[in-house]
């Protein structure tokens, strides 16, 4: 797990009731819907990737291509019993030598996180660039899917109530955090999911991102 340092920290979420609207202040605190849809984010140090020619080599001189993932979009249907996310991105690319035409493969993951720690899939894929000749730039698309079970997203119903129970100032918990609660926060962080995306790099392609 150490190579997916998510770029987002785990999610808080609170469930609002009724028909409240997100970010509406009441006497109980501030409102936040609660989305069955992942988040979707970059681990740190896999959203560009760099390339060497002589491959060994990590002097400035030596860089030949280097790749970025830029412009992530997503979208979710949360509609059934299965919360499908597509996910696209655009990767832009420069090379060194701009002399004849080149293609370049690139290999990228996509990971479901639940709990901001437990992989439930990942699957790698690859993306192709085609540098054409006397062009020191190149761009490609990639997309990514996933699929998450409803079920696995509901927090259980004492739970649900727990962090939606209306406070009221004089109650003796009112400041009370529910997530102080492990077994409320344990819940919470169970039911929460994330899709990553990056570039599969290698470890020293990694441990140079991470270092530079």
């Amino acid at each position: 797990m150490s190579k997916f340092k998510a770029a987002l920290a785990a999610l808080i979420p609170i469930i609002a009731a009724g028909c409240s609207t997100e970010g509406q202040v009441t006497d109980t605190g501030v409102i936040v819907n609660r989305s069955a849809c992942p988040a979707v984010a970059i681990p740190a140090a896999t959203g560009d990737v760099t390339l060497f020619n002589p491959e060994n080599s990590r002097d400035a001189n030596a860089i030949d291509v280097v790749a970025t993932i830029t412009n992530v979009r997503s979208t979710c249907d949360e509609t059934g019993n299965v919360i499908a996310t597509n996910v696209t991105f655009d990767i832009q690319a420069q090379r060194r030598d701009a002399r004849g035409a080149r293609d370049v493969v690139l290999p990228y993951f996509a990971v479901v996180l639940q709990g901001g720690a437990n992989v439930v899939t990942k699957s790698i894929s690859r993306v192709g660039l085609h540098f054409a000749d006397g062009q020191l730039r190149a761009q490609g698309s990639a997309a990514a899917t996933s699929q998450v079970q409803r079920a696995a997203l509901t927090l259980p119903e004492d739970v649900r109530r727990q962090v939606t129970r209306e406070r009221k100032a004089g109650d003796a918990d009112a400041a009370v955090d529910p997530l102080s609660d492990p077994r409320v926060r344990d819940a919470v962080r169970a039911a929460s999911f994330e899709v990553l995306v990056g570039f599969q790099l290698t470890h020293d392609q990694l441990a140079y991102n991470a270092t530079r």
